[in-house]
């Protein structure tokens, strides 16, 4: 039995609290692992291992500070095979996206080191004669990140790359449900020679580990992917600090299908982005606006697309699309949504139920009949459940899309331009994918509105959420 171990200011550290938490593999339910049940303690040194780090590793030129990033990267290509297998053991993802989250991430780790000489400040026109105005960009100082169980290893580099290579120390803390990944980045670390104290773990409870890296007033900006109620709960333990918060929270992101689609493309695209882990991405397509004029057709094709669905053991079968749910309350909230969209009047039209009685597998489902007033719109499902909603009119088809609480992702499909722009300047959403799949690219720029979150991933702006700004005036004699 594997037994992990935090990672505090350079060291592995033994589980202090003597308390364990089992991981299980969600393809059989066996546990793989253990994991520390951290305790505050714990935190707080983890906390203060970065605070002590942080005044040095800010001094550090930034490309000196990136050529760690590029060792890190080449560790996790080293070990490829490795940690792919993990990924896929802990979280039930198939094997071709897990080795694809693995190499992502060491792709993302090389392309934020490449902003180290690319991040830059102002100088900016005084009103005064004989002054210039300098708006230096500068580290927050410490940053805590709270990771999800979904991209378990690439959320690692999200939220450490962009914060290391501007000058921030982090503490991050795993999924419970999938750490034994980020042990395997932590010996990475280690091994790269990463100063100590700059990079640090904590296993634990959200409710204990969670609660403090928001809270601690040491910590300059804390970042969580996560449900809404996570950062809900974030946000109100950070308050009291004001510390700076960043949140990527929950979707329900709408696809509207116009009636000169290329429904080939269409249904490609959207199955892609609804079967994707399981579905269980908070940027897929998890309700479909379909035009009458090519409902029937359409639907014929995504059925036959959904059923055609390769879904099994990801442990056993390398060729598959679909693997399991990531836990047992996950299988139960899927199911319980779609009985009931069912009860509200939804047909269903296919798939709506577990497979076998070992694993959290559940079918590819799709429903019809569905009013944008139904729980199956308005809630996130995070699981393999397509409804699908009729519309005659583009501004019915967009006030739908937009009656949601949530504004991350949204997808449209049309070989018009003009129509395709209309929605764009319509969507209140953080994010439009036009006649492609619901998956962002590490140059853009992964924000959302509303509950959706604050704040954002990748690119420059990703990048400078990571930065403070201080402004100096400076008057010198003529």
């Amino acid at each position: 039995m594997k037994e992990l171990k935090m990672f505090i200011d350079g060291k592995f550290i033994e589980n202090t609290s003597g308390k364990w938490i089992d991981v299980l593999n969600p393809s059989t339910e066996e546990v793989i692992a253990r994991m520390p049940d951290g305790t505050l303690d714990d935190t707080k040194k983890a906390i203060d291992a970065a605070d002590a780090a942080q005044d040095q590793w800010e001094k550090i030129p930034a490309v000196e500070r990136a050529s760690y990033l590029l060792k890190i990267a080449a560790g996790i290509r080293k070990r490829e095979k490795e940690i792919t297998d993990i990924i896929v053991q802990e979280g039930g993802k198939t094997q071709g996206l897990a080795n694809v989250e693995t190499l992502f991430t060491a792709d993302y780790l090389e392309y934020m080191a490449g902003w180290a000489r690319r991040y830059e400040g102002e100088i900016i026109q005084s009103d005064r004669p004989n002054e210039n105005i300098f708006l230096f960009k500068k580290a927050i100082g410490v940053t805590t990140g709270i990771l999800p169980w979904n991209f378990p290893f690439f959320l690692i580099a999200r939220k450490a790359a962009p914060a290391l290579v501007t000058g921030n120390t982090i503490v991050v803390k795993p999924s419970q449900l999938t750490p034994i990944n980020a042990y395997i980045f932590a010996q990475i670390v280690e091994e790269a020679g990463v100063p100590k104290g700059v990079f640090n773990l904590v296993n634990g409870r959200g409710s204990v580990i969670g609660h403090e890296l928001a809270a601690n007033p040491k910590v300059g900006m804390v970042s969580l992917t996560g449900s809404v109620s996570a950062g809900q709960q974030t946000m109100a333990a950070a308050a009291p600090n004001i510390t700076k918060v960043s949140l990527e929270l929950g979707g329900k992101a709408p696809a509207i299908v116009m009636d000169d689609a290329d429904l080939d493309l269409a249904v490609k695209a959207i199955i892609a982005s609804r079967v994707i882990n399981t579905g269980q991405v908070c940027n897929c397509a998890e309700r479909v606006y379909v035009h009458k004029n090519v409902k029937e057709a359409f639907m014929t094709k995504l059925v036959a697309g959904m059923k055609a669905v390769k879904v099994g053991d990801p442990n056993k079968i390398q060729d598959l699309d679909m693997g399991p749910l990531v836990e047992s309350n996950a299988l139960k909230s899927v199911q319980e949504k779609v009985d009931k969209a069912i009860k509200q009047g939804a047909k269903l039209v296919c798939g709506g139920k577990r497979i076998g009685d070992k694993g959290y597998f559940f079918e590819p489902t799709v429903l019809d009949g569905v009013t944008n007033k139904m729980d199956i719109i308005q809630e996130e499902t995070f699981g393999p459940v397509l409804p699908i909603v009729e519309f005659s009119d583009i501004n019915d088809a967009i006030a739908w899309a937009n009656d949601s609480e949530f504004g991350l992702t949204s997808s449209v499909y049309t070989q018009n331009l003009d129509t395709a722009f209309k929605l764009v300047r319509a969507l209140k959403f953080g994010e439009t994918y036009i006649n492609r799949e619901n998956f962002e690219a590490m140059q853009g720029f992964h924000a959302g509105c509303r509950k959706s979150g604050i704040g954002g991933a990748d690119g420059k702006h990703g990048l400078e959420e990571y930065l403070r700004t201080h402004v100096v005036y400076l008057e010198t004699k003529g």
